[in-house]
């Protein structure tokens, strides 16, 4: 195979790209809720309570397992207040917000994954 060829296979969709940026937000937020620092006790949380919980917070469900007020920390709070912003927001236009006021243009290939998400 060529080069072009192999990267051809390695482009990804746009709705891939939606999935995968959902899927990388959810886990980065359950992999810091699982941090001390997250529980108002200062201790680890389980991965699946995290992972319910950011899971949760990303898609707008509200549903919790722990109760937010009470067994988070403030920075945990912090966090799971973030990811729900994030989630309403949306993935993309959280991602082009950043990379506007980064300075840098919106490729074709960017406004093409825009416009599939809306």
């Amino acid at each position: 195979m060529t080069e072009e060829q192999l990267r051809r296979m390695h482009r990804l969709s746009s709705f891939q790209i939606i999935t995968l940026g959902f899927a990388g937000v959810i886990l980065f937020g359950a992999l810091l809720l699982m941090l001390p620092i997250s529980s108002s006790s200062g201790t680890w949380t389980p991965f699946p309570v995290t992972l319910f919980t950011s899971t949760s917070a990303v898609c707008v469900t509200g549903l919790v397992v722990r109760d937010t007020g009470t067994y988070w920390s403030a920075f945990g709070q912090a966090l799971i207040l973030l990811l729900i912003q994030i989630g309403g927001l949306g993935i993309v236009t959280v991602a082009a917000a950043f990379t506007i006021l980064s300075g840098r243009k919106i490729s074709l290939m960017q406004r093409s994954t825009m416009q599939d998400a809306i």
